[in-house]
């Protein structure tokens, strides 16, 4: 081949490699976040802790606890607010891994403020919190909980946390038309420049306030926030998971951990694990 013909060969490699760069994002999705080493290994010590109830531990290879905190920028310095924690499962990782250095608040609805009909539940659920933290001192004695009411939520004092944390909670407070104010609560409680971290069920489009599947769209939480003065700064798809359908009978309780279905149905579900999920970053602008 002449040197001509192969310098023509060239310009029409790279001519018809064009429309692959062509189709390459314009802006990259952000890197995760990734922690100072002293902090990441602290929260491997947490995360590897011996208090950890094996069935919270399982459930790591689903909720990637590590890639998630990591991804907020969560350290063990901070005051970090985690929003109706439930039985506890990131609180067995938060609160000892904010123990020497932050402060760990586990915000809970207070009884008082809810319907009498409803009280019950609530207590329970603060109850064995609180046992949690007790029978465990040398893990939660410096934990606090503040509790609040739904529909007037204040979870401390105005710009007195770093963080604000809260896993799979939005389509709760959609349904029950308190998602507006729980996120000018979290707006409220952050310093300026602090960071609100959102783990939730994503649905594959807008789903009405009143849906009862469990997932919410990415665009309705982000509207949300937006709403209440928060900018998004990141995605991840560290708790993405493409097996999920989101089309069950039972919504997303059909899946793990909850699994409501037909016990001859539960390698099929278990071969799925938990849900699809949206995890995204959210800061308070410091104007």
């Amino acid at each position: 081949m002449t040197r001509i013909s192969l310098s023509l060969a060239v310009v029409a490699a790279l001519a018809a490699a064009q429309p692959a760069f062509a189709a390459s994002p314009a802006k990259p999705a952000p890197a995760a976040q990734t922690l100072p080493a002293a902090d990441a290994a602290a929260l491997d010590t947490a995360l590897k802790g011996e208090w950890r109830d094996p069935k919270n531990a399982a459930r790591d290879i689903y909720r990637h606890p590590k890639e998630t905190l990591s991804f907020f920028g969560v350290k063990p310095t901070q005051t970090v607010v985690e929003i109706t924690p439930g039985g506890g499962w990131y609180s067995e990782i938060l609160a000892p891994y904010l123990k020497a250095g932050g402060t760990y608040v586990a915000a809970v609805v207070d009884p008082a403020s809810v319907a009498e009909k409803s009280r019950n539940y609530y207590q329970r659920g603060v109850d064995g919190l609180q046992k949690k933290f007790t029978d465990g001192p040398a893990q939660y004695d410096k934990a606090t909980t503040v509790k609040y009411d739904p529909s007037a939520p204040v979870f401390g004092a105005p710009g007195s946390a770093d963080v604000v944390l809260t896993f799979r909670n939005v389509h709760n407070w959609r349904k029950a038309s308190q998602a507006e104010g729980m996120f000018k609560g979290f707006f409220a409680v952050l310093k300026p420049g602090g960071v609100l971290g959102v783990v939730e069920h994503r649905a594959n489009q807008d789903v009405a306030a009143d849906d009862d599947t469990g997932y919410v769209s990415e665009a309705q939480v982000i509207a949300l926030a937006e709403a209440a003065g928060f900018q998004l700064e990141a995605k991840s798809q560290v708790n993405a998971n493409p097996k999920d359908t989101k089309d069950y009978a039972n919504g997303v309780w059909t899946l793990p951990p909850s699994n409501n279905h037909p016990e001859a149905e539960r390698a099929k579900y278990q071969a799925i694990g938990e849900s699809d999920r949206m995890t995204l970053r959210f800061v308070k602008p410091h104007h």
